[in-house]
Formats: C-alpha cells, structure tokens, sequence
C-alpha cells in the first residue's frame, strides 16, 4: 500500500507529519519483508497445487475398483512385508473407492509411506515420508531450510508484515476522495503515480487476508504460537480429568515440518491406555485391533477421509482423527479426535469442534483456508491472494527504485523523518501492543534503533545511507 503525493517537507502541516513517519515505517518494513512474502507466496502456492493434484501423502493414487475391500488387517500385513523390520505407524482411509490405502511405517529412524490397493492388497507405491515436493517446499515456508534460524526470521518477517498492512492502512486512508472511490486505482494516472494506485488499491482489497494469512501462519512459530498463542489456548485437558494421563503430548503424533494433529491440541496431554475408565467403543469380547478400531470410526461419524494411528509403547492409544488441515475433508467444523485405550477399546476421550477454545476454532478454520484446503474455491482464492501479494512486493520495491535521485546508488533513500512529530505517543502506544503481541517484533525494533541511535546517526557514510 503506497503513500499519497505531499507536498514539500518545509510546508508540510502538522498533520502531515505522522504521515511522513508512518510512510518511513511503511518503508523500511517493506523492504525487509517483501522477499520474504515473495518466497511465501511461492512456495504456498506449490504446496496448494501439488497437495490438491497428487496429495500430500499419496492419497490420492488411484486403483481399479474392486468388489469388496479387505481387511484393513490384511491391507496392514501387506505394507509391513513391503519394508523389513518396519512397524505400523498409522492408517490413511482411501478417500474414494477408488484410492488407495495408505500405511505409515518406521524403520529405523525413517519413515515411509506404503499405498495399497485396499482390494487386492498389492503394494502400490512406497517412499520415503516428508522427502518429495510438496515437503521441499514447505521445509522453505516453514523455516527457509534453517531450522530454528529460519523460523525465527519467518517469525519477524510475518510481525513487520503486520505492521507493513496497518501503516498501509493509514497511509491508504482516503483523504481526498471517497472511501469506494479508493478501493479503484486510477488508471488515468501513468509512470510511479500508476503503480501506486494499483499497489494501493491491491494492497486494501486483500489487507484482511494478509492478516489472517500472517496471524495462522505464526500459530506454528516457535516463539508467538507455540509459547503464546498455542499454550495459552490449548485444549483443556480437565475434559478428561477421570482419565490416566501420559507424559507425552499430542505433538509426540508429529512427524517432520507438517503437523498432523489438531493445533489447539498439541501441547495436551494424551491419554493413557491400561485402566478401566472410558465409555463403551470396541465391541466387548472382540480383540482390539486396526479392524475394529476403523469400525468404531464409522460408528462414531468418521465419514469423511480419516486416518487411524497406532499405539506407541506399553500406555499408547489408538487414535482416530479427522483434520480438515491435515486434508482429511473440507469442513473444519466437522473436525474430530478419538483416543481409544489399547487393551480394553473403551474411548478414553472424544473431541469434537465445539470442545476447542476460541482461538482453537478460529485456528481449526484458519489453519486450512490458509492452506487452500477447504474446497477449489479456497484454492482459486488463495492463489489469487498469492499473485496479489507478489504483486505486491514487487510494485513496493519498483515504486522505491524509481522515486530514488540518480546518483543515489548506494543509498537507501527512505522519506524523511519529520522534524517536529506529532502524535508520537499515539504511534508508540501501538507499537508497544505490537511489541507485546509480537516479542520479536519489539525486539527487533528495540535493536533498530538502538544500532540507529548509537552507530548509523554517528557514522556519516551511514548516515548519507539511510537518509
């Protein structure tokens, strides 16, 4: 979003004053974040495409249909034979009679994926779990393939990218014509003035997206999700308070940079298996086992996509999920978790939408339009946000290019900070709820301008630089 034309710094009013130093603010934070929303936009948009067309875990290869399905057993001892010295891991339910079976498995300290034909039992397809396209590029999106250095920069980018849409906002904000009048750029207009208006106009049609975008994908940060966000919304485990707890999470279920539980339940607890406590599941009398384990999922509403994973150690549980971010279905609201105990097959914990948090809900359905998964319509959506927000980035840095003096090479050229501004306690009381909202973001700021205070200001080659 681009500032308005002004008039000269030496005739400026005083109203335009606070506007010069948000434009800096604008400024800086675009160019810091612009690469960063190019690379997220980019590989969104792989991850979308590759998961919608091939799945995200070879769900959607196709076989023949048959007349009856085996076992999901017999399905099972089929992708175990396939890998030596593997066990199961968990079950994907083919979407359609006319998609595979899919089984997880671990063999040493890999895992890999098995697809079997749910009707004959012969192996489809194996390969290596989180190691194709769709994982490359969400290793970039996730954390740039940095690990933790990565996530954090994402981290700050996404916060400066907050405070890029709500300096455009201001800077947006119409003051000579009207507010639906605004929303159009002005075409007539030619040279920077042009791709200003566009930049603009673009920039406040998808400003709520990119928030939305922003604030569901830090929910996965290691600073603001896992420890604000996400551990101050988690589910609350008192719901089973009569059950055995173990010492793992739910997070434990995740495997590589995508997660395959629930957000708003990662950091509680799971149930344990091995007492007499839960309601009726499994039939009484019959083994507790893969076969009816899926059974019970259909009896309990699992009619969509779910999938089915195996209990770990001597307390594990089988767990049933069905996630609308994990591409099971397209409707968050439907979106449910089982625990089932491993030796008595009662059901230990049933959770369904309604028992998230209000940040949980907001995350169950922000997470998957994020993620383009709730049906085409969120796919062509998403990917028209996705060219928008290239778009934007590129006009930002076209804009600043072309407004720098020639000559100007090495300079970085920011508009002018005002001399005498007002308002100044207004802007810091929102930048301090940034600060606190977002920690790196404050911290970050707090070492801005403190390099700018102590070294940039006293260094002339620097400061001709950032003037």
């Amino acid at each position: 979003m681009a500032p308005q034309e002004l008039p000269a710094q030496s005739a400026a009013p005083t109203k335009d004053m606070f506007y010069r130093a948000a434009w800096r603010w604008h400024f800086y934070a675009g160019l810091f974040v612009a690469p960063f929303m190019i690379i997220l936009a980019v590989t969104g948009m792989m991850m979308m495409y590759i998961g919608y067309f091939d799945g995200r875990d070879g769900e959607k290869i196709t076989v023949p249909v048959g007349v009856e399905r085996l076992a999901v057993s017999e399905q099972a001892a089929a992708a175990l034979a396939s890998i030596q010295d593997s066990s199961l891991v968990e079950w994907l339910k083919p979407r359609t009679d006319a998609n595979v079976s899919v089984f997880r498995v671990r063999h040493g300290d890999f895992q890999s994926m098995v697809a079997v034909d749910p009707y004959t039992g012969d192996v489809v397809d194996t390969w290596v779990r989180r190691d194709g396209w769709y994982d490359f590029a969400d290793g970039i999106h996730s954390d740039l393939l940095l690990g933790t250095t990565g996530d954090r920069i994402l981290e700050i980018a996404a916060g400066f990218g907050i405070v890029l849409v709500i300096t455009g906002l201001y800077l947006w904000w119409p003051r000579d014509r009207g507010l639906l009048r605004s929303l159009l750029p002005d075409l007539s207009k030619h040279g920077r003035e042009k791709w200003r208006e566009l930049h603009a106009s673009f920039g406040i049609l998808v400003s709520v997206f990119l928030i939305l975008f922003l604030i569901t994908g830090m929910s996965w940060t290691g600073i603001w999700g896992s420890k604000l966000a996400q551990a101050w919304s988690t589910f609350p485990a008192e719901k089973w308070n009569n059950v055995p707890l173990s010492d793992d999470t739910h997070a434990s279920m995740n495997h590589g940079n995508l997660s395959d539980v629930p957000w708003a339940l990662e950091q509680t607890p799971m149930p344990a298996s091995g007492s007499d406590v839960g309601v009726t599941g499994t039939p009484a009398g019959q083994p507790v086992n893969i076969d009816t384990v899926a059974a019970l999922a259909g009896q309990l509403g699992f009619d969509a996509r779910f999938r089915v994973a195996y209990p770990r150690g001597s307390t594990g549980v089988w767990t049933i999920n069905q996630d609308t971010m994990s591409a099971d279905a397209e409707d968050p609201f439907a979106d449910k978790t089982v625990h089932v105990d491993k030796y008595t097959g009662k059901v230990l914990a049933d959770v369904r939408f309604a028992d998230y948090s209000l940040a949980g809900k907001s995350m169950a359905v922000g997470i998957p339009m994020h993620m383009g998964l709730m049906g085409l319509w969120n796919l062509v959506l998403n990917t028209l946000i996705c060219l928008v927000v290239i778009f934007l980035s590129i006009s930002g840095l076209v804009m600043w290019w072309v407004r720098r003096p020639k000559g100007s090479a090495l300079r970085v050229f920011a508009p002018k900070t005002p001399e005498n501004l007002p308002h100044w306690r207004g802007a810091m009381i929102v930048m301090l709820f940034v600060a606190m909202a977002f920690p790196l973001v404050g911290i970050t700021l707090i070492v801005v301008l403190t390099l700018d205070y102590l070294i940039v200001k006293r260094v002339p080659a620097l400061r001709r630089a950032f003037a």
